[in-house]
């Protein structure tokens, strides 16, 4: 079992957004709260879109 630190608050990995800078635990995985909500505004904004199968959008319509 992996056990972490509370008080380590960097992560071994960039950010998903910006990469420049470290993640940061509370806001994993991104480096700070601005960066978590650009990714969530890109996402209600539709700037990320999961494709389904043609199958599946057949039985949509």
């Amino acid at each position: 079992m992996l056990t972490i630190s509370p008080e380590k608050k960097e992560l071994n990995m960039s950010c998903a957004l910006c990469h420049k800078k470290k993640a940061v635990r509370v806001f994993r995985p991104f480096c700070s709260k601005r960066c978590k909500d650009v990714d969530l505004g890109n996402w209600f904004t539709g700037h990320y879109v999961i494709q389904g199968d043609a199958e599946h959008e057949k039985q949509k319509d």
